[in-house]
């Protein structure tokens, strides 16, 4: 069997390192793109540059801009919309021929668990994300005929530069927080993201297309 290509966008940050690790681990060809990933001149450079991928892993991230949906910035709501929900559709878009004419190929989305449950005085970021994980439902959805796996993983309390930094994990006030709100009381590894985006990534994953799949620590059950 060939060497399959995976292609991961923003690796230096986010799940990106984790995700390389991993698929490295499995024997993956890995072809890497880095932060920023915002303009559509960029996200089709890097899918032309790339070749035939076999795999795309649409690793995108940004800190959230919050405030009381009564104070939203427009540039802020704009900002995290050009970074989070644009460049997952260029890049789909992208991909998306290639995919067809070969009849097989597969996305793996890294959205957020924000949206499934809502976070007060997160609006913007909560629908930039909540826009992610709907494209990605209807496109998994228009392409599983054609043997095309698209899914997301919706994670949330995961460690990672953006969101969960180390340096955050023994602050007092954030493990009282975790011990007050979240069932599993923790911030899973890295590697839990990465397995699972294996699995997504994996021949035997063929029945599943178009999810949704919260990765949270019970944070949304």
């Amino acid at each position: 069997m060939s060497q399959k290509t995976v292609l991961i966008t923003c690796v230096d940050r986010y799940m990106g390192v984790a995700i390389q690790l991993k698929f490295e681990e499995l024997g993956f060809r890995i072809i890497t793109g880095n932060y920023p990933m915002q303009s559509q001149n960029e996200c089709e450079k890097l899918i032309e540059s790339a070749g035939e991928i076999d795999i795309l892993v649409a690793n995108l991230a940004e800190t959230p801009r919050a405030s009381p949906v009564q104070s939203i910035d427009n540039k802020d709501w704009s900002y995290l919309f050009d970074c989070l929900v644009h460049p997952l559709m260029y890049l789909v878009r992208a991909v998306t021929p290639q995919m067809l004419d070969r009849q097989s190929g597969k996305i793996i989305a890294i959205t957020s668990a924000a949206p499934l449950k809502g976070v007060p005085n997160h609006a913007s970021y909560c629908a930039a994300r909540s826009a992610q994980n709907g494209f990605i439902k209807a496109v998994g959805m228009e392409l599983a005929r054609s043997n095309i796996q698209i899914n997301a993983i919706a994670q949330n309390y995961i460690n990672n530069d953006t969101y969960y930094p180390d340096q955050l994990l023994n602050e007092a006030k954030f493990v009282d927080h975790l011990n007050r709100n979240l069932p599993t009381q923790k911030v899973a590894a890295a590697a839990e993201t990465a397995e699972l985006a294996a699995y997504l990534a994996s021949d035997n994953c063929t029945h599943m297309v178009g999810q949704i799949l919260p990765l949270a620590g019970g944070w949304i059950t």
